[in-house]
């Protein structure tokens, strides 16, 4: 478990947001092929898209792009973008699109993939991108930096969403070493899925995801639904607990000189 100020910042960041992101329950339709996003886990606009995607339960395979980063930042498929920038960008393979910026990715998720106009709570509003930045803040005084890494030769993949107070340091230090995964949204689909998976969520009596679900899917595989969840093809390991699952990333994957005491 993170250090509990890591953890009081990671949740005053996620409440600074209303907790958007907890939920993923409504019925979108899962795309044939992966969708594809370069993100900065600080960027005001990054949360809004991913924020988008826990609503609506959809996984992408994540190119981070920190500050001062080099791995994938010059990848992105989106001309104009100037080095450092914080702007998004989706490369919907089911759509033949590449879309920039949450004005253009949110509604787009949204249309594509529930026929629906997308909530304004997650538009690119002023409010909304403000409350974002102030997130970015609180967690990222300085902004996200990359710092020197090993790249894996397989993608990590993490289970997470996107409010989750204990996945989002995980995700931070994915971001700073430029490690692409695989993420995977548990978002909450029942209020029995509220709370801790331990001791005891908030609901009482023997905890039964929805039917069908990715949690159930997870469930029946680990025997609790706990985030954030990793997984290392490359060294064939799973682990949960986020203070673990961020040493393990920071002795396996940092180079020597860039380690940060774990």
């Amino acid at each position: 478990m993170p250090g509990r100020l890591d953890l009081l910042r990671s949740g005053i960041a996620s409440t600074l947001r209303l907790w958007r992101g907890t939920w993923g329950d409504l019925p979108a339709r899962t795309p044939k092929k992966l969708l594809v996003l370069y993100d900065r886990e600080d960027g005001a606009e990054c949360r809004l898209v991913r924020e988008a995607l826990t609503a609506l339960d959809l996984d992408a395979m994540v190119y981070p792009c920190p500050l001062d980063g080099q791995r994938f930042a010059a990848q992105r498929p989106a001309p104009g973008i100037e080095p450092g920038s914080d702007t998004p960008v989706l490369v919907d393979p089911n759509s033949r699109r590449t879309l920039v910026g949450a004005a253009a990715i949110v509604p787009h998720l949204f249309k594509r993939y529930l026929d629906a106009e997308a909530p304004a709570p997650l538009k690119a509003s002023a409010l909304n991108l403000l409350s974002s930045r102030l997130a970015g803040l609180v967690r990222s005084p300085l902004r996200l930096r990359a710092r020197p890494s090993i790249e894996p030769k397989q993608p990590l993949v993490l289970y997470s969403f996107e409010s989750s107070p204990f996945s989002r340091p995980v995700r931070e230090r994915l971001c700073e070493l430029e490690l692409p995964y695989r993420l995977i949204n548990l978002g909450k689909g029942q209020w029995a899925d509220m709370g801790p998976a331990w001791p005891r969520r908030l609901v009482p009596g023997r905890y039964k995801p929805v039917p069908g679900s990715k949690r159930e899917a997870f469930f029946k595989q680990h025997g609790q639904v706990q985030v954030p969840f990793l997984i290392d093809p490359n060294h064939q390991v799973q682990m949960f607990e986020s203070q673990a699952i961020v040493d393990y990333v920071e002795l396996h994957y940092a180079q020597p000189t860039a380690r940060r005491p774990v």
